[in-house]
């Protein structure tokens, strides 16, 4: 008798850490499944732990073996930690992708910024919409967050309902989009949600988080107060916030300068979407200038201290365009994401020695999340009155929090798992059923690299002990044709007595070499592999460090 099909979900990013989220449901059995994927992100590289590295995407090889049963990918919301990883993953899928309005154009808008994008088929699908792909029925049900038209997918199939959360929070007021669809949600649960895969991201935070209307508020004081020049900073996708500022810089009577091209892009996308219908034209960056300083209001980039994003060359007071002096202000309307506390830290003391006030959520309500307090997750929990749960979206601790809330709000069966873990979610008992092959790509310049790369293995170990470069020519006879040459590079000019390092390994080459057997000398290998040995040791006992040592013997 043939088995009954059994539906799946895995996550091969995004739990266990904030980012890098893509997750896959498979309907079958163990040797045919039909596979689903919702959302494809990036993390961040951290210039301490991978020199050089930009983004850091998950390791798709399942995906690329089961291309031929992948049904499509389905976008919650245009975030990067949610979309970023489509433009250099998809040619190795080549599936459909489905999204809806706003999430389509922003994606185009990504797209027509690359070099050389692939063309990427996107169907649109509208809010509230439910797509057939093969044996997967999917609903887009609208939430509140951060961007304008997130959506929980409600993932209908023969063995049961899934509700997949994506990023969410409760907002009766969100400014800009729908409410969190509580009526929808509500009646799921009546129908019967086997499982909810939700986030995690706030479990931690108890109450509720506050209304985009109330930071509206905050923001409309704090710019109708400032004397001089004000910029605000925010996370560019937040159309929301940039509606906020906007409203808030025209009851100053105060012209919107946009500085950096990712909040450029947002802002025409919002407006071809229609989500800043009624809001006044704002300016380019050339027009700064040309408003005396209480007539003014620059919207910027880089509130994660990024440092070729505008706020950080003003702050470092090389904008072509944009300055700010003693007595204006800036605001942070965001959260540091964790991780760019540093960069955000020095931009904020580089600005106030500049005499510039600098305004965040630590004093004032700028900013407030995207995403459910514990709160939250408890009416979510039950409106739905899930089956299982699975938090996700969050590091250990948050996972943790948000599975024991869920036990103690009384769901019968809590699980955690983490990236790779093939979780059975029905019929029958739920639990791990399998592992598959999950990880990292690194994105470095344009190719893409494992976690293995032997390139950032080696820039890390560069950037902690330099490098020593030896060339040396040798006759065929085995004698020095010339001096070699020593270039070292990171590694400290002079030794605590205040000789010259380049100078003791000179010497120490050149003695190295001439003290070899001849027939040693002969052989350009061995000659290199004593070098280097001697190289590295010397500059060790010099330094109390061992670089890189490379030695290039080329006879003559």
């Amino acid at each position: 008798m043939a088995r009954p099909d059994e539906l799946t979900f895995a996550p091969l990013g995004g739990v266990g850490e904030i980012g890098m989220n893509l997750s896959i449901y498979g309907l079958g059995n163990r040797h045919q499944r039909s596979w689903l994927a919702v959302d494809l992100g990036v993390s961040f590289g951290d210039e301490e732990h991978l020199p050089g590295i930009d983004l850091i995407m998950p390791d798709i090889r399942f995906l690329e073996k089961e291309r031929n049963n992948l049904m499509g990918l389905v976008l919650t919301h245009a975030h990067e930690d949610h979309f970023g990883a489509i433009i250099d993953l998809w040619p190795k899928l080549q599936c459909k992708v489905y999204a809806t309005k706003f999430s389509a154009a922003l994606f185009e808008a990504k797209c027509a910024a690359e070099r050389n994008p692939p063309k990427i088929p996107v169907t649109v699908v509208p809010s509230g919409g439910r797509i057939e792909l093969g044996p997967f029925t999917v609903e887009f049900i609208p939430v509140a967050h951060s961007i304008p038209e997130s959506h929980a997918l409600a993932i209908h199939t023969s063995v049961g309902t899934v509700l997949h959360t994506g990023d969410w929070k409760i907002d009766p007021t969100p400014i800009i989009g729908l409410p969190t669809d509580e009526r929808r949600l509500r009646e799921l649960g009546d129908e019967g949600v086997l499982a909810l895969v939700g986030d995690s991201t706030n479990a931690v935070r108890d109450g509720r988080s506050p209304s985009e209307t109330e930071v509206a508020a905050t923001i409309k004081k704090l710019v109708g107060a400032a004397k001089g020049r004000v910029a605000v900073t925010t996370f560019a996708s937040n159309v929301a916030r940039v509606k906020a500022v906007a409203d808030a810089a025209k009851a100053a009577d105060r012209e919107v300068v946009v500085v950096g091209r990712a909040m450029e892009r947002v802002v025409q996308v919002a407006r071809e979407t229609g989500y800043l219908d009624g809001v006044q034209n704002f300016r380019g960056a050339d027009y700064y200038g040309h408003f005396p300083p209480d007539k003014v209001l620059a919207l910027c980039t880089g509130s994660q201290g990024e440092p070729r994003a505008a706020l950080a060359r003003i702050a470092n007071n090389d904008h072509p365009q944009v300055t700010l002096n003693k007595g204006d202000s800036v605001i942070f309307s965001s959260r540091t994401i964790p991780g760019n506390e540093k960069a955000v830290g020095s931009i904020i003391n580089g600005l106030i020695v500049q005499g510039i006030e600098v305004i965040t959520d630590r004093n004032d309500l700028v900013h407030v999340s995207g995403h459910p307090r514990r709160d939250e997750l408890r009416d979510m929990i039950s409106w739905v009155r899930p089956q299982i749960l699975i938090p996700v979206h969050g590091e250990a601790l948050h996972l943790s929090e948000h599975a024991k809330l869920a036990r103690a709000a009384g769901v019968p069966k809590v699980m955690t798992c983490r990236n790779g873990d093939l979780v059975k979610l029905g019929p029958g008992e739920p639990g791990i059923i399998d592992e598959l092959p999950s990880g990292r790509l690194y994105k470095d310049g344009v190719i893409l690299e494992d976690s293995k790369s032997r390139a950032v293995v080696e820039r890390r170990r560069m950037g902690f002990a330099g490098c020593a470069f030896v060339a040396i020519a040798m006759t065929e006879q085995g004698e020095l044709a010339e001096d070699p040459e020593v270039d070292l590079v990171g590694i400290p000019e002079k030794n605590t007595a205040g000789e010259l390092i380049d100078e003791i390994v000179f010497d120490l080459v050149v003695s190295t070499v001439e003290g070899l057997p001849r027939a040693r000398r002969r052989d350009a290998d061995a000659t290199a592999e004593s070098v280097r040995r001697a190289v590295r040791a010397v500059i060790a006992e010099n330094w109390g460090k061992k670089p890189i040592c490379l030695v290039h013997v080329l006879t003559v």
